[in-house]
């Protein structure tokens, strides 16, 4: 039989980012003034913790402002050379995000390294209020984000920064404090290595999630022994095979596969009411709207290739 897609075969109206966009806006406002701030507080009180800090906050509102152009991009309509759109905008820019955290990183650890046993002299009282500002920046940003990290590459990615940020500002606080209560000058270099350690499992993780994306991984959580399972119990249905599930964008999950039914159902009748019952199974199930079946009698089976779950 030809392919037969399920009624609700329509792509999603707005991506996962989209939906959040006001949220990532309003980060993006917070966060690229308190960069000014810290920026300023770094080059007048010769820290470098509270730089790299910065930088940091610097990488987030980059990652923002590409999630948020990334988001506006992806929600042109298809057509008919990009069937799907450009939803796949936001997963790249996803991985542009990644990218950015490794290098702000990388950059922050050699020059903590050129600092060591040579430290200059830090003014700790801009330090710290630059610090506890930016802090407090994150912690605002953090509760913006907070409903909106589960559903959204972009916005989880910005919402793990951001948190990375707040760990960061309380290591520049603690430096700060030690620097002026001690006078050791070593503690803003210690402070900045861990900074940058802390940016670069977030980074990894973020990439990670981002390539199984792009090689069209199944997505986290979802079962494919499972599904297949639950399809063979729709009444009308003998067997499911050649399953694919993959993403094209943040909450934006596709479904396909060959679906061997009972003779009886090989009618426009039968097949359409076991698409209904089909696309019913995987929206109430796993919550995956664009599904398509291929609809087959058992002896279709000769004229395939190798079946694969």
């Amino acid at each position: 039989m030809g392919d037969h897609s399920g009624h609700s075969h329509g792509l999603p109206s707005g991506t996962a980012t989209g939906r959040h966009r006001r949220k990532l806006l309003a980060v993006f406002l917070i966060t690229i003034t308190v960069v000014v701030i810290q920026t300023a507080g770094a080059l007048v009180s010769g820290s470098l913790a509270l730089l790299a800090d910065a930088g940091h906050m610097l990488s987030d509102a980059a990652g923002v402002s590409i999630a948020l152009l990334a988001a506006w991009i992806a929600a042109r309509p298809p057509t008919a050379k990009r069937t799907y759109g450009y939803q796949r905008a936001e997963v790249l820019a996803a991985l542009a995000n990644a990218v950015l955290l490794i290098v702000i990183a990388v950059v922050i650890f050699t020059e903590a390294v050129r600092r060591i046993g040579d430290a200059p002299e830090v003014h700790t009282g801009i330090m710290l209020s630059a610090a506890i500002l930016g802090g407090l920046a994150n912690l605002v940003s953090l509760l913006i984000l907070h409903s909106g990290r589960k559903e959204s590459l972009n916005v989880r990615g910005a919402y793990l920064e951001v948190l990375g940020d707040l760990l960061g500002s309380a290591a520049v606080v603690v430096s700060a404090v030690v620097i002026m209560l001690t006078g050791y000058q070593q503690a803003d270099v210690w402070a900045s290595f861990l900074i940058a350690a802390m940016i670069l499992p977030r980074a990894w993780s973020l990439l990670r999630e981002v390539i199984d994306v792009l090689l069209e991984a199944t997505p986290q959580g979802v079962d494919v022994e499972m599904i297949r399972e639950h399809i063979v119990r729709v009444d009308g249905v003998q067997d499911a095979h050649d399953i694919h599930i993959w993403t094209i964008t943040s909450g934006v999950p596709v479904f396909s596969a060959h679906v061997v039914v009972d003779e009886e159902y090989l009618t426009p009748h039968g097949m359409d009411t076991i698409l209904d019952r089909l696309s019913g199974c995987l929206s109430s199930h796993f919550d995956t709207e664009h599904c398509t079946f291929q609809l087959e009698p058992e002896r279709h089976a000769v004229h395939e290739g190798e079946r694969h779950a």
